[in-house]
């Protein structure tokens, strides 16, 4: 908070307003993976309660018990068949050995979602929240959340935001990213 407050007076007026961020963590990286992968363009409320019937469904969230499901009773929690299928994709290759997620914790963020990102339905945005959120990688900032892009114009006064000035403010919140961007989805335009 310090550093960001030192690098920027608008993200440190953003600090200082807010407060310090409390935000759940998600350990467990499979079950971090199938949240993010639910809560692909859905609202917060909504992947809670599609994640909550699939965990019921599956009686415990690991790559095996996801596996034996189908993909219709997947879909049937309340989402997409095709979100479903990626579901089914990822529990598949996890439990079969393919993708070992054991390994990510030692990995380079790069090399994460270079791995991930050949499954089907895993695109960059969805293992940005699995580095973000379960393994609390410090330099996360996605350029791919539509939130986070939007309140940064709002923050910074700016009227359009392309990809060289977003990076303008990757490279000045390096390598505390993940901060600034938590503090961009808390941030209430009101301030």
């Amino acid at each position: 908070m310090d550093y960001l407050s030192g690098k920027d007076s608008r993200m440190a007026a953003l600090i200082a307003a807010t407060g310090k961020i409390k935000r759940p963590v998600t350990p467990d990286l499979f079950e971090a993976l199938i949240s993010s992968i639910i809560a692909q363009q859905i609202s917060a409320k909504a992947a809670r309660t599609v994640f909550s019937r699939l965990n019921t469904l599956a009686h415990s969230m690991t790559p095996e018990h996801i596996d034996v499901l189908s993909q219709n009773e997947i879909q049937q929690c309340g989402m997409s068949f095709r979100k479903a299928h990626y579901i089914k994709e990822a529990a598949s290759a996890i439990a079969s050995g393919e993708i070992k997620l054991s390994a990510f914790r030692t990995m380079d963020d790069k090399d994460i979602i270079r791995q991930l990102t050949t499954l089907p339905g895993i695109g960059v945005w969805t293992v940005e929240m699995l580095l973000l959120h379960a393994l609390q990688r410090p330099n996360v900032f996605s350029y791919n959340d539509l939130v986070v892009r939007k309140n940064l114009m709002h923050l910074q006064g700016l009227t359009k935001l392309d990809k060289p000035t977003f990076e303008t403010y990757r490279q000045r919140y390096t390598p505390y990213c993940s901060v600034a961007m938590l503090y961009l989805w808390y941030y209430d335009q009101n301030l």
